[in-house]
């Protein structure tokens, strides 16, 4: 009973503001205030201080006549305002101080449609139990429900992670499609580009290349310090290996044991590249042998209709050593998986041509593994699987919906215009690669039947790949770094909330959310060891560290990179227009420009690959929350501590990477973005 003073902010998009009339409804232990509505202030609009002007926070106060006790919920109400047209919402928080003098703060941080009414709990985490007043549980119940009309399922393609079912970004639920800064931004970016592209006639150019150096005037038309290295060192052995480690894709490469039977490489073969005074076994018990398999590309289609013309696809074997100087270089290439006298070993001893195109048709299957399987099927569809199952089975007072929800931000959108643009009909790869759309599904299906939890876990992953003490291993030593910094601050999160292992096995929205993503974005495949149901502190703490990592370091890693290492074409060329040798001694110059893409393929992806690279504005770095949407004292001072140890991994990298010749900045912190957004 009194009177309640009311704070309610507005978001900072251009479109957040609103012209409906906006009620409140208090609603606490002991009973619920009558609907108020808010006053207009018209009086200030053209000063930009009308009530739900963006971006602003307006205070009110209200009367009420009766004892509501403890808040628990406010209800927010939209109706439209005489003819003006209806038009969302987007509110940023409500904080109402009692009568009493107690602050209750709650967090909003939603688009609220016209002429709808939402209610939006205290901002403490809460977990469901028995002890929560029936209110919270019935808003909490309403709450999944009305987002699970929202939020449905759609097979993308069978074996595939699901994604939502919208058929355009026009479709998505508002909180998912990009804020107005973003998408001008992108879209300009992409316009820039192609029309860069155009007016230079690149882009309606169908003829191969005459001279390698004419490819510096599509790949020079956007560049960065790294591409312009890239470009300076691709034929380089040295450099080719050091892309294993560092490049765009650092998570091929496995320590070699034993030579595969279907890759027959014996010790004369290498002898010109280890010298007389060690062995390929010598060498594999040593730890310095390495193999690159690209298995997965066996017996998928190529394109036919890259400027009308049949396009080749190869699945090629590397082997690598690791030398006395630390370098780790290609000693072998076969181009196929069957070995015999039509898929020789291409060696360093070869004709200088025949060593060239080898490494490039081993690029090229880099690019599809690392386009389709690094970057496509195990961030961007892992991700959205993550998104979708958040908002379906966690209401946005979990404490866990409030750590995840910032790292899955626009990965709707972008994985929706992805489907679209990239490997939809007539997209990106049915123009510009080998692989078709058909071809780029059977790829992912096979690659994804062998993800494993343990791969999609940083620490496992590069265990179970033998690379713990590889030298010069940036991605490894800087994402461990992250990792260790992501782990400890959801460590402080989940023991805020979670007592006991008894909770988190308890807790029966927390587990729905566990099962739904292993249904749909694993397909219940146990052999995947992809957990469907979590029993421990630690076990919880893990599977968090992972998805948050992956929305957010591991996507900076393989996508931030794409420009630096295949905007210059013969070091990632994305299709081959010859198919690959059969035999030593015939590769020419002329044989080489003959296989890289045309002119405007070229260009095509480059402007794509650039698109993707550059992370639009309106972008919100790895630990920089301004939503607040936790606001215990306890986890605020966590996320500080997060911070911190970011900003001083941040520093280490970058004073490192002033002293290197070519430096590694994917995984420095002030670069990685909290989520998959682009």
């Amino acid at each position: 009973m009194g009177t309640y003073k009311l704070q309610i902010a507005t978001g900072t998009d251009l479109s957040a503001g609103t012209c409906d009339n906006v009620s409140v409804v208090l609603v606490g232990v002991q009973g619920e205030s009558d609907k108020h509505q808010l006053p207009r202030h018209w009086s200030n609009f053209q000063a930009g201080a009308s009530l739900f002007h963006s971006p602003q926070a307006s205070d009110f106060e209200i009367n009420v006549q009766k004892d509501l006790g403890e808040l628990l919920l406010v209800r927010l109400s939209t109706e439209r305002y005489k003819t003006f047209n209806m038009d969302a919402w987007y509110c940023r928080y409500v904080n109402v101080t009692s009568p009493a003098g107690h602050l209750n703060q709650f967090p909003v941080y939603t688009w609220i449609p016209s002429s709808t009414s939402v209610e939006i709990p205290e901002g403490k985490g809460q977990i469901l139990s028995e002890d929560l007043h029936p209110l919270l549980q019935e808003q909490r119940k309403a709450e999944l429900l009305t987002k699970r009309e929202a939020y449905k399922w759609k097979v993308y393609a069978e074996g595939l992670p699901q994604t939502i079912d919208v058929t355009g970004v026009n479709e998505l639920p508002p909180n998912e499609q990009f804020s107005y800064k973003k998408l001008n931004s992108f879209q300009g970016g992409l316009q820039v580009i192609s029309s860069e592209f155009m007016a230079d006639g690149f882009l309606t150019c169908t003829e191969s290349w005459t001279d390698l150096n004419d490819i510096k005037l599509v790949a020079f038309a956007k560049k960065s310090k790294i591409s312009e290295v890239v470009a300076k060192m691709w034929k380089e052995d040295s450099f080719f290996g050091y892309q294993y480690l560092n490049g765009n894709n650092p998570m091929v490469i496995k320590k070699c044991l034993q030579i595969p039977e279907n890759f027959p490489v014996s010790d004369c073969m290498v002898a010109h590249s280890l010298g007389s005074s060690t062995s390929l076994q010598k060498e594999m018990q040593g730890g310095n042998i390495f193999l690159a398999d690209y298995k997965f590309l066996q017996d998928i289609p190529a394109n036919k209709s890259v400027n009308g013309k049949q396009q080749y696809v190869a699945a090629p074997m590397c082997l690598l050593w690791k030398n006395p100087q630390d370098q780790l270089v290609p000693i072998a290439i076969q181009l196929s998986q069957i070995p015999g006298e039509n898929s020789p070993i291409f060696l360093p001893s070869d004709n200088e041509y025949d060593w060239l195109l080898a490494k490039m048709w081993v690029r090229n299957s880099e690019f599809h593994i690392h386009e389709l399987v690094t970057h496509y099927n195990q961030v961007h569809l892992l991700a959205g699987t993550f998104s979708v199952a958040t908002n379906r089975q966690l209401p946005m007072s979990h404490p866990v919906y409030k750590m995840m929800i910032p790292q899955l931000r626009f990965t709707l959108n972008i994985n929706i215009l992805s489907l679209d643009k990239l490997v939809g009909a007539g997209g990106v790869f049915d123009q510009a690669t080998s692989l078709d759309r058909n071809g780029a599904v059977i790829l992912q299906k096979k690659a994804m039947k062998e993800v494993t939890y343990s791969s999609l876990f940083f620490p496992d992953d590069i265990q179970a790949r033998g690379l713990e003490t590889v030298p010069n291993y940036l991605y490894r030593d800087d994402g461990m770094k992250v990792w260790a910094a992501i782990e400890s601050f959801v460590s402080s999160v989940v023991n805020h909330y979670y007592t006991s292992d008894e909770m988190v096995r308890g807790d029966p929205e927390l587990q729905a959310w566990v099962a739904e993503i292993f249904t749909k974005g694993f397909q219940e495949r146990e052999s995947s060891e992809i957990p469907s149901s979590l029993e421990t502190k630690v076990s919880l703490i893990k599977y968090l560290t992972m998805v948050i990592f992956r929305c957010s370091a591991q996507h900076s890693a393989v996508g931030s990179s794409q420009f630096d290492f295949f905007s210059w074409t013969p070091n990632g060329p994305s299709t081959m227009k010859s198919p690959p040798p059969t035999a030593k001694g015939v590769t020419t110059m002329k044989t080489i420009l003959a296989t890289l893409p045309d002119v405007n393929t070229s260009a095509f992806i480059i402007s794509y690959i650039w698109l993707l690279s550059v992370e639009p504005e309106d972008r919100r770095r790895l630990g920089n929350y301004p939503d607040v949407r936790f606001i215990e004292e306890e986890i605020q001072k966590s996320i500080k501590v997060f911070q911190d140890k970011l900003a001083e991994i941040s520093k280490y990298i970058q004073k490192r990477n002033e002293s290197l010749p070519l430096p590694y900045p994917y995984l420095d912190p002030d670069l990685i973005e909290n989520s998959v957004s682009v």
